[in-house]
């Protein structure tokens, strides 16, 4: 960019660091009381239709004390006008003054209007503060994140049961300034640069917006050479498209660098922040975040002449606008510094208005209601009866793919119409008792989220069905449909107490919003429905959409594609190689070591080192024997690979693709006892290393790429090859036969095993361009074996012994696995606490395994009980799961234990103290017995390590043979190993990890085994037949000869066996195919 410098009309801002844009928390203080000083009118509530005035700020002794309506209900709310937006960022509650009527508990709602208001939210779930105990004491809540709002309005969830609900109330905060700019869908600011080219290297920009269209453009630059940044909503998701120079990638063409946050056209304020350094950029929508590198190949963009804020002007064409203008409010927008709506507020000579921009925000009155239960929520809006036709129309939003919409009881019998959601397809139906069904159907997917506009027209014996502006038809030719209007209208869903048919629900009750009624052409005053002025309900929230995208953040691990309905999230892991409700858990097993132990022989699987952690499966070859579990990894190169016509000024270079990340071969390395890679340099007249002292003509690079000048089989940063070590080479003056430099063909090949340096990533050769100079190189495929974690296991041989280590972090998923064996009663594997949340497993008695959990909202606990004692000093397998779907406990093969976990309240497990592994932190209830293999969230614990150093546990936990010998068949013998268990196949006729591999041998024509027995060694000394004879009680007096075959020729010859004694046994299969016993003993 250093050319860019020197260009005339061209200014580069290099900011040494991002402007402070007051979005981080103020340090001046924000909590004076602001409820005090309104006036008794300020005040109303859902007890007071009439607008009569509700005081009730905080120590109100006047009249009645304060609030208290007349029913106590959930419908009740004490609202309060604090004249202008202000920042809130606490509140307190009292009870009524003087009497036994408090609110033990309630929610906050917001709005900059009075209508459409926002519930205030923790942890994305609706908020529920602590009330009061009595009617004087005063109970202060401080917001985790303040609020800018105008309205306030305390809605009380539960209440005194001796009393009413009774509330005085207070605000706190300050006041709020800020530029608003409104823009009405055909307008936009455009911010001119003082010269024709700007070019940065960093930028922000941060702004905030409410809308209520789905799409528009919020700003836009670009440049002649194909620099673009645009901002643009799309179906109610933020779009950010950037390009840094590369002319290819235009906006029409290119994809979206990013795409955050969703349902943003809810009229309701969202904060974006945009930082980019270089390619790196952040995108944040209010509080998620997107980490993302720009395509292009520069790091500065560079904008032509101008931004345009609210859409992008045509040049040359006034009005006229490439895409869809943003139509909504703009608040505090910043462009690296520079206040944009202030600058158009003072018309600065910077800022060019394009159509009609003001500078306060208008605020449609739309209400919007939400229809809460699927089994009980409606809307009954009286229309007007007998008319010829009807006109019915309105929008809705849900995410479930059935429930009724509409339902009315036609008069002058003709019949009812039901306009429901089926399969995410609109279905109106018009049923009639005399003649045949009309229906028509129109849509798809409905249930997307977004708002979609239904219309019903009937006149003149016509049915039109519009969805989204477009017009649907009846789907096959309906005689004349005579229609005429009834009186009501059920809207989501039907009463439970209706005698008469004069609302029918084929299917389930609607869950979503609706806004925007209009029966018989005329708008249907939903404020009046809430004050019960105008129709009925029942579970309805009026007057906010409750909508939630449980899909943003995606709790779907791993890639898993995520889907929801109004109550829950589902997550789909098909082709991501987890499992799971939220495709926590990998269906792979993390080592070869672990595929051997769950009985599998030799052949291709899949690795996850780090089960349920961030790391892919990988593709190994497990070699598994009865010595070692060798794991293989290929690269893309493995054969050998002749080099001609390299030099030091064109370096022949080869990059090895292992077909998965350096993190994943990182993590198998690490996890592996032992790892190598066997690496061959054949040379003629080409030097490898250029020992003993010249520059390495031939290095390789290794996992931190870094550059290394040692050979297989030597040590690292000796520059030496595996003869140098073993003083064998060709040329004792060098440490490398290659280096030698002979004319004919040699090698040096050798294993590289220091785990640190492995894998090989790429090799570099540079000398084979001397005259008859030639080489050829092999690298083999990365070999490991030894499991580290598997068989890592400590025993606990006092109570009051526990192994510590970090807190454990799992906000929103946990998994933890371990084998144990123990004789004790019962005792606690592990547990860590934090403020109020907790997370403990313990065997609570013999046959009882206990998993205890706490985020928040009250303990769940799971038990898995077992009908033989799991004190037995055998190894059991457990393994607990909490997930934002539900908490599972799995204890060996036994029935899993599960519990749905709430959609609502606390989801985060927040956990502070350290981690207790054998014991708590109160050391009572210690565990005594032994556990291993321990992993929380797929990170291996190191158990023994730790052991080392802590009193009362020691590493290691004999005794695998008692557990699994049964593994080994065949008469094979179990052979204790520190790291686990072998099978000694040595007196079975079997071969294999498991003595389980038969050992067979093909016999051609006249041809036999002969196996001569070891005698005992007096006989072998002295072979007389009367020193054999003092022998013979050693003979067992029983034989058991056991063998398997298959042939087509008969007669034949399958065993023969005879003694000194001449004593002897033959098998044979005669003519017949029967199989012939023949013995003779000796006295016979």
């Amino acid at each position: 960019m250093d050319s860019l410098l020197g260009l005339p009309g061209v200014w580069t801002l290099l900011f040494s660091g991002f402007w402070h844009l007051g979005l981080t928390a103020t340090t001046y203080t924000c909590d004076d009381p602001l409820a005090s000083l309104l006036s008794p009118m300020a005040f109303s509530s859902s007890s007071d239709p009439t607008g009569t005035p509700s005081p009730a700020q905080l120590n109100w002794k006047v009249g009645t004390g304060g609030w208290s309506p007349a029913d106590s209900n959930a419908q009740q709310w004490l609202q309060m006008d604090l004249g202008n937006r202000v920042e809130i960022t606490a509140v307190a509650t009292q009870g009524r003054y003087g009497s036994s009527d408090w609110v033990t508990s309630y929610s906050l709602m917001f709005s900059d209007t009075g209508r459409n208001w926002k519930q205030y939210k923790q942890e994305d779930s609706i908020w529920t503060f602590a009330g009061n105990m009595n009617a004087d004491s005063v109970v202060h809540h401080k917001l985790l994140h303040s609020v800018r709002a105008r309205f306030v309005r305390f809605v009380p969830l539960e209440w005194n049961p001796s009393g009413k609900i009774g509330m005085r109330v207070e605000v706190y905060g300050c006041s709020y300034k800020s530029d608003v700019a409104d823009f009405d869908g055909r307008s936009s600011l455009l911010y001119r640069f003082n010269q024709k080219l700007m070019s940065t290297l960093k930028d922000v920009i941060s702004l905030k917006f409410k809308s209520l269209q789905g799409d528009g453009v919020l700003f836009h630059g670009e440049g002649q050479r194909g620099d673009h940044i645009t901002l643009e909503l799309q179906k109610g998701r933020l779009t950010l498209y950037l390009n840094l120079e590369d002319s290819k990638a235009r906006l029409s063409s290119s994809p979206p660098s990013a795409i955050l946050g969703s349902l943003l056209d809810d009229q309701h304020w969202h904060s974006v922040l945009i930082e980019r350094v270089g390619k790196q950029v952040n995108f944040t929508v209010d509080k998620h975040t997107q980490h993302f590198r720009a395509k292009g190949e520069a790091d500065a963009l560079d904008i032509d002449y101008e931004l345009s804020f609210g859409g992008i002007p045509v040049p040359g064409k006034p009005g006229t606008f490439l895409k869809k203008n943003f139509h909504g409010c703009l608040e505090n927008l910043y462009y690296n510094g520079v206040n944009i709506i202030d600058l158009a507020k003072r018309r600065k000579h910077q800022i060019y208005t394009v159509g009609n921009v003001t500078f306060s925000c208008s605020e449609p009155q739309i209400v919007p209601i939400t229809f809460v239960n699927s089994s009980s929520s409606y809307l009954l809006l009286p229309g007007t009866p007998q008319i010829d036709g009807l006109s019915v129309s309105f929008q809705f939003r849900t995410w479930n793919k059935d429930g009724l919409l509409l339902s009315t009881k036609l008069s002058e019998g003709s019949g009812a119409l039901l306009l429901s959601l089926e399969g995410g397809i609109l279905r109106l139906v018009i049923q009639k008792m005399t003649e045949h069904t009309a229906e028509i159907l129109t849509g798809s997917s409905l249930n997307d989220g977004l708002w979609h506009s239904v219309s019903i027209n009937a006149r003149r014996n016509r049915i039109t069905l519009t969805l989204d502006n477009e017009a649907a038809s009846p789907a096959q030719d309906t005689t004349s449909v005579q229609i005429y209007s009834g009186s009501n209208y059920y809207f989501g869903g039907c009463p439970d107490n209706l005698t008469d048919p004069q609302c029918l629900n084929p299917i389930k009750a609607f869950q979503g919003c609706m806004r925007r009624i209009f029966i018989d052409n005329q708008p249907k005053d939903l404020i009046s429905v809430q004050q019960g002025s105008l129709g009925n309900f029942s579970d309805l929230h009026i007057d906010l959409c409750s909508i939630k995208d449980r899909c943003l953040p995606n709790y779907c691990e791993h890639e898993g594609r995520c889907s929801q309905s109004w109550t829950t999230f589902y997550c789909n892991c098909s082709d991501t190689g987890y499992t799971g409700a939220t495709c926590h858990n990998s269906i792979y097993e993390q080592s070869c070591e672990v595929y051997r132990h769950r009985g599998n022989t030799a052949g291709f699987f899949y690795v996850d080192s780090d089960g349920s952690g961030p790391l892919r499966p990988l593709r190994v070859y497990c070699n598994i024997t009865e010595d070692k579990i060798w794991m293989s990894v290929q690269h893309n190169n493995t054969e050998l690979t002749r080099v001609h016509d390299a030099s030091p000024q064109k370096p022949y270079t080869m990059t090895l693709d292992y077909g998965s990340s350096l993190e994943q071969l990182e993590a198998l390395i690490d996890d592996s006892e032992h790892c190598e890679q066997e690496v061959a340099y054949h040379c003629k007249r080409s030097r490898l290393l250029n020992t003993p002292d010249g520059a390495p003509f031939t290095w390789w690079i290794g996992r931190a790429n870094e550059k290394h000048p040692y050979w297989g089989g030597s040590l690292p940063g000796v520059q030496q090859c595996e003869c140098g070590l073993e003083e064998s080479c060709l040329d004792i003056r060098h440490f490398c036969n290659c280096d030698a430099d002979k004319d004919e063909w040699t090698n040096d090949t050798g294993f590289l095993s220091f785990k640190d340096h492995l894998p090989v990533t790429q090799i570099v050769i540079t000398d084979t361009n001397r005259s008859n100079s030639e080489a050829a190189w092999r690298i083999g495929p990365l070999r490991c074996y030894g499991d580290r974690h598997f068989w890592n296991a400590v025993s606990f041989y006092t109570e009051a012994s526990y192994l510590h280590f970090p807190t454990f972090h799992a906000e929103f998923s946990a998994d933890i696995s371990f084998f144990f064996k123990t004789t004790a009663l019962s005792g606690v594997f592990l547990e860590n606490l934090g403020i109020k949340d907790f997370i403990r497993l313990e065997i609570s008695s013999p046959s009882e395994i206990t998993f205890a959990i706490d985020v928040g909202n009250g303990p769940v606990e799971l038990v898995v009980r077992s009908l033989s004692p799991l004190n037995d000093n055998q190894w059991h397998y457990v393994r607990a799961e909490r997930s934002l779907k539900e908490t599972s406990l799995q204890v060996d093969s036994l029935p899993r234990s599960t519990r749905e976990t709430s959609e609502e309240g606390h989801f985060r497990l927040q956990l502070n103290s350290q981690l207790f592994v054998g014991g708590t932190s109160s050391r009572q209830k210690g565990f005594l017995g032994c556990i291993r293999s321990l992993l929380l969230n797929g990170q291996k614990v190191d158990l023994e390590e730790r052991a080392k150093v802590t009193s009362g546990v020691r590493p290691g936990c004999p005794g695998h043979c008692s557990s699994y010998g049964s593994n080994c068949h065949n008469g094979g013998k179990c052979v204790e190993k520190h790291s686990g268990y072998a099978c000694d196949c040595t007196h079975s006729p079997y071969e294999g990890p498991f003595c389980q591999k038969e050992i067979s041998a093909v016999f051609e024509a006249s041809t036999s085994v002969t196996y001569m027995f070891q005698e005992p060694y007096p006989v072998t000394k002295n072979t007389s037949l009367s020193s054999s004879a003092i022998y013979t009680d050693m003979a067992p007096s029983k034989e058991n000869i056991a063998l398997s075959f298959v042939t087509a020729q008969a007669p034949s010859l399958l065993l023969f066996l005879n003694s000194s004694s001449q004593d002897f046994l033959a098998v044979l299969l005669c003519k017949n195919g029967v199989q012939c016993f023949i013995s003779a003993m000796k006295e016979q």
